[in-house]
């Protein structure tokens, strides 16, 4: 089982809806984190399989919260299922609300990854050296970050990673494996292409694991649970490629450590 971050350079390209769509179409009981420090999502779109709001007391804060008084640290009694059964770690209202999580970071990344039952798709948010959420970029078995095929987007990307290559420890044998995903249209291949000859000719060594395609009709009814909507669609059919090219990420960094002992 994995712990997979997902997170942005800057902007919003669709992060959430990576994070579910990914745990959409994993095998076991895989699980949400909403862990975004400006304010998550999950609370504010997603409803439970009643319809009711999800509960923003009950999530990443309260896990905080058991943290902090060296409590029960598993992540379980902190989940809520969201409509089509997902379950999610429902992340903060507001940014003020990180302050309050203070050092627990790090145990919350160690909580996350003691999560046998299925991997873990972190919602880190927009991420830049001293986020709050560095603690489980860290600790990842995989980082994706998402871009659009902009200009801009794509020289913020290469700025943040070569921001962040200390902490992830980009290149070495321990590193956190880095890929990064194009948000654009299904049918967009050069995108991702031209994604990895810039990382290459940066000298970052991140791979392009593929595609999200634009499709707001399958993000709609995943977030409402209509999932017989979504599983022949053009977002779930990507999702499946970039799942294939983070297993490969992950394949590969574990085959460069096991050569090294």
């Amino acid at each position: 089982m994995a712990l997979v971050a997902l997170a942005s350079a800057k902007g919003s390209p669709g992060v959430t809806t990576a994070a579910v769509g990914l745990a959409s179409i994993s095998s076991g009981r895989p699980i949400v984190a909403d862990l975004d420090p400006a304010g998550g999502d999950l609370g504010l779109r997603y409803r439970t399989p009643e319809s009711d709001p999800l509960d923003a007391d009950r999530g990443l804060l309260s896990l905080g919260v058991a943290v902090r008084r060296g409590g029960n640290t598993e992540v379980e009694p902190h989940l809520q299922t969201m409509s089509g059964g997902l379950e999610a770690l429902v992340g903060v209202a507001s940014p003020g609300q990180v302050h309050g999580l203070g050092p627990t970071w790090p145990q919350i990344a160690s909580s996350l990854q003691g999560w046998h039952e299925g991997d873990v798709y972190a919602d880190c948010g927009r991420v830049a050296p001293g986020s709050a959420s560095i603690p489980v970029l860290e600790r990842a078995d995989a980082a994706v970050f998402l871009v659009h095929p902009t200009v801009e987007g794509m020289s913020h990307l290469r700025e943040r990673l070569r921001g962040l290559a200390d902490v992830l420890r980009l290149g070495a044998v321990d590193g956190v494996p880095v890929g990064v995903a194009v948000v654009t249209d299904a049918r967009d291949r050069r995108s991702a292409e031209d994604a990895q000859r810039l990382l290459e000719s940066s000298g970052l060594p991140v791979r392009a694991v593929g595609v999200v395609a634009r499709d707001p009709r399958a993000a709609e009814a995943l977030r409402t649970g209509h999932g017989g909507r979504v599983r022949r669609s053009l977002l779930l059919r990507s999702m499946v490629d970039v799942a294939t090219g983070v297993r490969d990420l992950m394949s590969a960094a574990y085959s460069s450590r096991q050569a090294m002992l």
